[in-house]
């Protein structure tokens, strides 16, 4: 982490500790972030930090947003689209969401599927995919899947190896086990692909198609799509100038095995905005609850967010927790659950204090090398959480 991060986490203490000392104590129940004073220190505190990281080259432009179950209650948008003149970042503009798609997208798929009887987790993936077939993965159940313990390797160079995404998807899924299924973690791309298809077997319906009915639509996420079309190109954030496909791209999923699979995939390919991960943060501080709407119940959402085996990792289904080192920082209670992409973003969402915190940037313009996220993420994490911790 570099000095500029430095500063802005140690703007960060000095903020939170002057704010938490001079405000009035919230009513009970309700975040400190609240209080429109404490709310203006914390904006100014967020958006220092976001400066110091396009000063470091981190990123040309991001956004945080920040609430609770009722509303979000601080926007920061700092930068631009591109490191060109370009438009400002704003609470509407796309971003490549990258990793966020297996929560965003699949986990919240699999958690509807898994309430309404369509799939069961402890079932075999062969019950749906009768051709994931070779030296044990008849003990590969779809829980193995979500929790990254199924034993197939993270990743193999799908869109080197296929012509098309028929191809792509046949080689996901005939891919080799790496380890005997349930004996150690690892974070497998190559398994929330299999999960997608698992999701449109059981659908009748494109991945895409499906999380766009029964989950986008309902919540009011209007503008959470895959591929999307060319008439919103001002508004998407570019990401990398890729060496493989030779362009800069934009509106174009960055992950290169998603675009071997057509650009729709359950781990990479979704774009997104700031205003719509907001309702979807609401709806899980609010129990599964969104203006009137039950999405899922909280029992589904305490099945999902919970840790499964510490013995193996911290994740819970789908879901990451804290470990103290990830990007939820070092202050998240242990009832928060989140996710990051590889593109800049992540969603956090803490339940014991009733708040959310996404990051959404494009840390991959122009170059995958980039490293600086790192301590952005950190740093807003600890800024909000250490603002509103009572």
């Amino acid at each position: 982490m570099n000095a500029r991060i430095w500063l802005a986490l140690a703007l960060v203490s000095l903020a939170a500790g002057s704010c938490a000392s001079a405000r009035p104590a919230p009513p009970a129940g309700i975040p400190g972030a609240v209080a429109p004073a404490f709310a203006a220190g914390l904006r100014d505190t967020l958006s220092q930090i976001l400066r110091a990281g396009i000063r470091d080259s981190a990123f040309p432009g991001a956004v945080v947003v920040v609430g609770t179950r009722d509303s979000a209650l601080i926007s920061v948008a700092e930068g631009q689209l591109d490191w060109q003149p370009s438009p400002s970042t704003s609470m509407t503009t796309l971003w490549d969401m990258a990793s966020l798609t297996k929560v965003v997208a699949l986990t919240s798929a699999m958690m509807w599927l898994t309430e309404n009887g369509r799939v069961d987790l402890s079932a075999p993936v062969q019950r749906y995919v009768p051709e994931f077939t070779g030296r044990g993965k008849e003990a590969v159940t779809v829980y193995h899947l979500l929790t990254h313990s199924s034993g197939l390797p993270a990743w193999r160079p799908l869109y080197k190896e296929s012509e098309d995404p028929d191809a792509a998807m046949a080689l996901a899924i005939a891919t080799p086990l790496d380890t005997t299924p349930g004996i150690r973690m690892v974070y497998s791309d190559l398994g929330a692909i299999i999960l997608g298809e698992i999701v449109a077997r059981v659908s009748g319906q494109q991945f895409d198609a499906f999380v766009r009915e029964r989950i986008f639509q309902p919540l009011g996420m209007r503008e959470s799509m895959f591929r999307p079309p060319q008439q919103l190109r001002e508004r998407i954030a570019p990401t990398e100038v890729d060496p493989w496909r030779q362009r800069h791209l934009r509106g174009e999923v960055h992950d290169e095995n998603a675009f071997a699979l057509g650009g729709v995939s359950a781990h990479a390919g979704l774009f997104s905005t700031g205003a719509d991960m907001v309702r979807l943060a609401r709806m899980y501080l609010g129990d599964g609850v969104l203006d009137g709407h039950r999405f899922v119940s909280r029992a589904t959402i305490d099945r999902f967010t919970a840790v499964q085996d510490s013995s193996l990792s911290h994740r819970a289904l789908g879901w990451e927790t804290p470990n103290g080192t990830n990007s939820a920082g070092r202050l998240m209670s242990k009832r928060s659950f989140g996710h990051t992409g590889f593109t800049g973003t992540s969603f956090w969402v803490d339940r014991e204090r009733g708040v959310f915190v996404i990051l959404l940037s494009n840390r991959v313009n122009p170059t995958r090398e980039r490293r600086g996220i790192t301590g952005v993420r950190t740093a807003v994490a600890d800024a909000v959480i250490g603002a509103v911790a009572r």
